[in-house]
Formats: structure tokens, C-alpha cells, sequence
């Protein structure tokens, strides 16, 4: 796997997110309560404190909790919430060991429809249907991961030429129109 994705808008970012599995995912669980392009370069960052060029699930699984924290909490801190995103990104990275023995590409690989993709990405933890259908949305719109009937699986996330989600970034522009579209739904929400 190496698709080029602009998801970071950062080169080196951007190219862990498109060669590992597992960066896209972590990138996607860190993608809340942040901007798109801080949870999304959060995996290199994490990656460089490591001193590896990719992430490992069983580094991260087994890597002690206090510790792993402050990794991510040195200045600039990963996410807003360091913390608690560690000990989710370790959730994540242990949930990944037990079922798929540390590979995030397994959870894709192989499945037979969207349905069954979409039941895979919910089990994960810190990934709720949104997250869920967001991710299975980026898989199939970026990745070419695309088994029998994954648009209606990813709900209004899948849908072809919308701009909606970080499934739909492919550059600056299309960031801004994900932007765009997310500041009019919260508008939207408030008025409701």
C-alpha cells in the first residue's frame, strides 16, 4: 500500500498516512475536537518520538501508559487531549494485537461486503458509526478498498462528489470545502 493522500497537508505526514495501515487509523481515531489536518499529522509526530518511520501496534500495546502519555503530551502535544488520545491509541493498538495480530490492514483486508467492513471498524475502540462510516468512506474513495456495496454502508459519507468528511480531502481546496460544509452543519445544528 502507498497512496498519496493530503490529508495532513504535510508531505512526510501525509506519506506515512498513505504506506501504513495503522497511522491511518490512528489518524482517524485522533480526529476529533482538533482540526483534521492537527489529528491526521498526529501519527508522524508520534512516529518521530518513537524514533521509527512507521507505527508498530505491539510497540504501542505494550508501551507503559504514563510514559506513553507524556509521549504524546511533549510540547507540541499531539492532540488537545493527550492523555486520554494515548490511552486510546493504545486501546486501539491492543484490540488490534488480540484480534488481528497487529496488523490495522487485516481489519480490511479480505472482508466481503461493506456491511461486514463497516461491523469490523465499529468493534474498534474510539470508533463510534460516524468514525466508523467515515473511515470505510476513506477507504473506498482513497484507498481502493471497495468491497460490494460500501457507499451505502458508509452512509452519506460514501456518496461520490460530496464534501463532507476528511474521506473527500484530496488538497487544500477540497479542505476547505470539507471545512466549509462541517461550519454550516454546526450552524445548522445550533439553530435546530
Amino acid at each position: 500500500m502507498d497512496i498519496t493522500l493530503r490529508l495532513a497537508q504535510q508531505p512526510e505526514a501525509d506519506a506515512l498516512l498513505g504506506r501504513s495501515p495503522l497511522a491511518a487509523l490512528a489518524g482517524m481515531l485522533l480526529d476529533q475536537q482538533v482540526p483534521m489536518e492537527w489529528a491526521f499529522s498526529g501519527p508522524y509526530t508520534i512516529a518521530l518520538r518513537l524514533g521509527r518511520d512507521d507505527l508498530d501496534a505491539h510497540e504501542i500495546a505494550a508501551y507503559e501508559p504514563e510514559a506513553f502519555a507524556a509521549l504524546l503530551s511533549q510540547k507540541p502535544a499531539v492532540h488537545r487531549y493527550p492523555g486520554s488520545m494515548a490511552k486510546r491509541l493504545q486501546q486501539l493498538c491492543q484490540y488490534l494485537v488480540e484480534h488481528y495480530d497487529g496488523d490495522a490492514a487485516a481489519v480490511w483486508e479480505g472482508v466481503e461486503s461493506g456491511k461486514e467492513l463497516l461491523t469490523r471498524l465499529n468493534e474498534l475502540p474510539g470508533f463510534g458509526k460516524q468514525k466508523a462510516q467515515i473511515f470505510l468512506a476513506l477507504l473506498g474513495k482513497q484507498f481502493g478498498v471497495a468491497p460490494e456495496g460500501w457507499r451505502e454502508a458508509a452512509g452519506p459519507y460514501g456518496e461520490q462528489g460530496c464534501h463532507r468528511s476528511v474521506a473527500d480531502i484530496t488538497g487544500p481546496e477540497s479542505l476547505e470545502q470539507v471545512r466549509a460544509y462541517k461550519q454550516e452543519a454546526k450552524r445548522a445544528a445550533k439553530k435546530a
